[in-house]
């Protein structure tokens, strides 16, 4: 017994929050993997649960597995929490008027009618660095671009965004991890863009014809109070922004260490969804939250009393060969990567899906359609965040 939970689960002593596994949590993953569902993680006591099956069906039960209570370690139903609670951290009845809001905002025939202007944007970049020839396929293609495109569709200003929106997801997310020396870094370093991103969800700061206006006028409905309004034009730029950053660069990351994988994009460019699921499914950008239980559960034969923090982990979901087949750890862009769960799954579900894969399909299509050759020219340098992972810099050579 540990504190009020049986530890019923291979015990681990292992730090996934330590640096050398943030840096590649793969080996750890595939240790765990092997285990049942379920291992204790002595250093935070708390099961982590590995296996697909486990996290899909405990991602879909939002009854039995809530994301009120925090979806980082901390019990928001014990320590009051310091800020107002968004979407990600609500459980029906609350957190379904902001689902309607923001599923009617990010629908997917929206989202195809910004597709136009993300393809110009897209080939002028693509038309650019060619051009150049050399460039880091973070700072000078994922970054800027989606700087751009996702802060044009929510409709924020576009002075300031490069100083303040990534590190604000930055400093968001690592609430989802432990109470480190990391995550208080970057709580620090976040501070001062809070007043930034508050200021610029306000009404009068949006363009008219933005996403952000369009969550305004679920509130002028009444679907919403104002004060969620504020709340969720915040949650679209902490959640679909950072995330889609590193997503587009894990993927370029990829393609460029799979010169085969290049070519069959570079020939079909309608392979870059596929490559991208792919890419998500290999090496995730969202690796772990939390879930509190509801009520008793057993688990695989683990006990969970009702008010239990549980550990997700789908970075290592995402590569369960139970799921994949034994060659889960091969990035392939012809698996069928349908279902991989780095956007989550139920109602949960990141709602800015539609528009991240809009962003990532635009911008790696334009490229491929121009770019015979894509290569590193020198080593990646990892983002090293309890929450989130991918890269800071990805120095290459297009051709």
């Amino acid at each position: 017994m540990i504190g009020n939970v049986v530890a019923m689960a291979p015990v681990y002593d292992d730090d996934p929050y330590a640096e050398e596994h943030l840096v590649d949590p793969y080996p750890l993953f595939a240790r765990m993997l092997a285990e049942d569902s379920a291992v204790w993680l002595s250093q935070h006591e708390v099961h982590a649960f590995t296996h697909f099956d486990a996290v899909h069906d405990i991602l879909v039960d939002h009854e039995t597995y809530i994301s009120g209570a925090g979806v980082g370690p901390v019990n928001l139903h014990v320590v009051p929490n310091w800020r107002p609670q968004g979407i990600l951290e609500s459980d029906p009845p609350r957190h379904t008027p902001m689902r309607e809001a923001m599923t009617g905002v990010i629908a997917p025939r929206k989202m195809r009618a910004l597709r136009p202007g993300f393809d110009a944007y897209a080939a002028e970049m693509a038309e650019a660095v060619l051009e150049r020839g050399e460039l880091d396929l973070v700072h000078d293609l994922a970054e800027p671009f989606t700087l751009r495109m996702f802060g044009d569709a929510v409709g924020i200003p576009r002075e300031g965004r490069e100083q303040h929106l990534v590190r604000h997801g930055a400093m968001n997310f690592s609430y989802f991890g432990p109470d480190n020396e990391r995550h208080r870094r970057f709580v620090e370093d976040g501070l001062d863009t809070i007043d930034y991103v508050m200021e610029n969800c306000a009404r009068e700061r949006l363009t008219p014809d933005g996403m952000g206006a369009q969550i305004w006028e679920y509130a002028d409905a009444g679907v919403i109070e104002p004060e969620r309004a504020v709340l969720l034009v915040r949650a679209m730029l902490s959640a679909g922004l950072d995330t889609t950053i590193l997503a587009i660069a894990i993927t370029l990351k990829l393609l460029a260490e799979h010169p085969d994988a290049w070519a069959k994009v570079h020939a079909d460019p309608a392979l870059a969804k596929f490559a991208i699921d792919e890419a998500l499914r290999f090496d995730s950008p969202f690796q772990s939250f939390f879930r509190t239980t509801s009520r008793d559960v057993d688990i695989d034969g683990v006990h969970l009393p009702a008010g239990t923090k549980l550990l997700l982990l789908p970075g290592a979901a995402n590569r369960d060969p139970r799921r994949w087949g034994d060659d889960a750890d091969v990035f392939d862009i012809d698996r069928n990567a349908g279902g991989q769960l780095s956007f989550g799954m139920g109602i949960h579900q990141c709602v800015g899906q539609p528009i991240s894969r809009q962003e990532s399909d635009a911008l790696i299509t334009a490229l491929a359609e121009r770019v015979a050759t894509l290569e590193l020219t020198d080593a990646p340098t990892p983002f090293v965040h309890n929450t989130l992972r991918g890269w800071t810099s990805l120095p290459a050579r297009v051709g």
